[in-house]
């Protein structure tokens, strides 16, 4: 009798795990900030933890037509790297069913923030703050 508990709670912490793993895969995919500025492509990394690249800029050039670069990071050796593929969300770790937390880098400032995400459907929402003072980014599935 006890083999068969011990069988059939294995059981359900196999399902469960299996369930949790494809709630964060659901993640995975292009997203698009909802003013069309950019476009993230989410990916799993580090087990299940998610980290994301952006992936494309509505405005990807500069007036000369070289490309946009991440001339505010506060890293003087990276600020001649192109904007695109530049990673943004850090290895957000998970904190409930489709919901992370970890840091996302602002390329616009320089400067890496604490960050929340939520998937909701074909939203993503995430939430960079500094301190009390936060800011929401609202992403849609543009896969």
């Amino acid at each position: 009798m006890t083999n068969i508990k011990a069988l059939v709670l294995l059981g359900i912490l196999l399902v469960s795990a299996s369930g949790n793993a494809m709630a964060d895969s659901s993640v995975v995919g292009l997203w698009r900030l909802s003013n069309g500025k950019l476009t993230v492509k989410v990916e799993l990394c580090n087990g299940d933890k998610i980290c994301g690249k952006i992936a494309a800029l509505a405005k990807a050039l500069k007036d000369d037509g070289t490309p946009q670069l991440d001339i505010n990071n506060p890293n003087a050796s990276l600020r001649q790297r192109p904007v695109i593929g530049v990673q943004i969300f850090n290895a957000m770790t998970p904190t409930g069913p489709n919901k992370w937390k970890g840091k996302i880098y602002n390329a616009d400032d320089g400067r890496t923030y604490a960050a929340y995400a939520k998937l909701n459907g074909n939203a993503l929402e995430v939430k960079g703050c500094w301190g009390p003072f936060c800011k929401n980014l609202d992403f849609k599935r543009a896969n």
